[in-house]
């Protein structure tokens, strides 16, 4: 018997050891209960909320990716497993005991076998003590729920992307999914995409007799648009000659216009966005940390570069650092193009492997307890900008000041954007490389603005800027070889991106610490790198 209790004592201190060795600055479960409390508060009378976690993605045969949350599944619960449901009610419910609810989250199992393969669950009770909530269940549950769904006036749903697998294990996202399809009556037709709507609509205002024209119009659109050519409506329409099943098929068409649902696909997304815009202390906090880290790994990049690195080992010595800082992963795949590759936007094949006297363009970003950094740094790999690098470099670091300017409480979102064009467009027609100020060109293809948070491209309103968001100002000129001027620009790409809080007192650069001048980068790239020493066997040798 001492034995038994000295063997529980040891498991129990093992056990306390180890969570003690695991991140403890994630979100608390009090941030993630407001903003359920926020999101109620602004839902409708009689109306649910269904959200779903992110499925398992299959990599290869029997390996998966790594397991990623629905962001706004984690924003409202915390939770960081798949196959599970947060049910979410307007006013508060009863059970048949006569308890109250408002609220309830179905979470996988915990299942012995599986998690001695892939890792320890919350389960419910888990779900209880570490994320706040008081009523949780398994997921299982969720599928054998008498939720009378039709009794609410609406329900708010995100749109199904249904890209998640039929694996054959019960209570999966497949079977939640299919299980709410079910129950509410769920119509794929709710959404209609923009192609589709325009379609329905001109068939909706066409006369039968001119209908000829509308079957012209799909025929000429419908291998662009996959579900114009998968809707058995349509298709028939574009081919019946009958006014009469012309006249029938329209009046169907027309009806799916206006679905009769109680299903809602637009407020959920919306108010989530809205509230996801602006960022609390905490998440203020991690983003920050996020970012640090980010330009810890430009500093360190600048001081370790040589001509003779690949664009693949440059990306490890970013991605050594977010790991060295307990990162958890990428916040997207990273960018490292050296010259002409730095003309591809989002260029993430990073096969170079001589970066030689290039330019090379780094675009990446950790992401930290969820929040994720983007922070781009573009230096010469030889460490001095020649002439032609320096002056296209300058342009876009004037560019960008411009825009960190213009970005302050009240303005529009389009304001940076018109501050960053303007310097490089000035700035390209004094180096000749246009003709006219106003020269449609394509040097600057991209916006120069986005949010961050929980994704790179965070969601938001996109209108005026109101205090405690975060967004990039990343202004960039890209002249791909064979571009429409003097050669000896050609292969240039530059882009400086940094992470900008905006406050009632003015924007604050969270990423300035990794250098921006490109004089201040010289010198960093000067500076000696605890990485100099580092050299590995040559596996080419014999």
């Amino acid at each position: 018997m001492k034995l038994v209790k000295l063997v529980s004592l040891l498991l129990l201190l093992v056990t306390v050891h180890t969570f003690g060795q695991t991140p403890t600055d994630y979100l608390s479960k009090d941030f993630h209960k407001k903003r359920r409390a926020t999101f109620r508060a602004k839902m409708p009378a009689n109306s649910i909320a269904v959200i779903f976690a992110n499925p398992v993605r299959n990599r290869a045969n029997d390996v998966d990716y790594v397991y990623h949350q629905d962001p706004n599944f984690y924003y409202l619960t915390g939770y960081r497993e798949p196959n599970a449901v947060l049910v979410i009610y307007a006013s508060d419910q009863k059970n048949g005991d006569g308890t109250t609810y408002n609220e309830v989250i179905y979470v996988q199992e915990r299942n012995p076998n599986a998690e001695m393969w892939n890792g320890r669950r919350l389960g419910t009770e888990g779900a209880k003590k570490e994320l706040g909530f008081a009523s949780a269940y398994n997921a299982i549950d969720f599928l054998n729920a008498n939720i009378d769904f039709k009794k609410f006036d609406k329900i708010f749903i995100e749109k199904f992307k249904d890209d998640y697998r039929n694996t054959g294990n019960s209570a999966e996202v497949f079977d939640l999914v299919k299980s709410f399809k079910t129950k509410a009556g769920y119509d794929p037709n709710i959404y209609l995409s923009r192609a589709k709507k325009y379609v329905y609509e001109l068939v909706k205002s066409t006369p039968i007799e001119n209908s000829a024209n509308v079957a012209q119009v799909i025929g000429r659109i419908e291998n662009r648009f996959p579900d114009i050519k998968e809707d058995d409506l349509l298709m028939k329409y574009k081919t019946a000659t009958d006014a009469k099943l012309k006249g029938d098929l329209k009046e169907k068409i027309t009806l799916k216009l206006t679905p009769k649902t109680n299903i809602d696909i637009d407020f959920l997304s919306t108010t989530l966005s809205d509230m996801r815009e602006i960022k609390s202390p905490e998440e203020i906090k991690l983003l920050t940390k996020a970012i640090r880290i980010s330009a810890i790994g430009q500093i360190e990049v600048m001081k370790a570069m040589k001509p003779h690195m690949s664009e693949t080992e440059l990306q490890g010595i970013h991605e050594f650092v977010y790991k060295k800082y307990g990162a958890e992963y990428e916040g997207y795949p990273s960018i490292v193009g050296a010259g002409n590759n730095g003309c591809i936007l989002h260029y993430i094949e990073n096969n170079k492997t001589k970066v030689g006297n290039d330019l090379v363009l780094m675009d990446l970003g950790a992401e930290y307890r969820g929040y994720t950094a983007d922070v781009t740094r573009t230096i010469p790999a030889n460490g001095k900008f020649t002439p032609e690098q320096k002056a296209i470099y300058d342009i876009v670091y004037n560019s960008q000041e411009a825009g960190i300017k213009a970005s302050v409480v009240g303005a529009s979102f389009g304001a940076p954007n018109a501050a960053c064009r303007k310097v490089i467009n000035e700035g390209l027609l004094k180096l000749g490389i246009i003709k006219t100020i106003n020269e449609r060109h394509n040097y600057l293809p991209h916006g120069v603005s986005h949010y961050i948070g929980l994704d790179v491209h965070d969601p938001g309103t996109y209108g005026n800027f109101r205090a405690n968001s975060i967004i990039t100002v990343e202004p960039g000129i890209y002249i791909p070889e064979g571009s429409p001027c003097d050669k000896k620009w050609w292969g240039i790409a530059v882009r400086i991106e940094d992470d900008i809080l905006i406050t009632e007192k003015g924007p604050i650069n969270l990423s300035a610490e990794a250098p921006r001048k490109s004089n201040e980068i010289e010198k960093m790239m000067a500076k000696k790198s605890v990485l100099d020493e580092f050299v590995l066997p040559d596996l080419d040798k014999e």
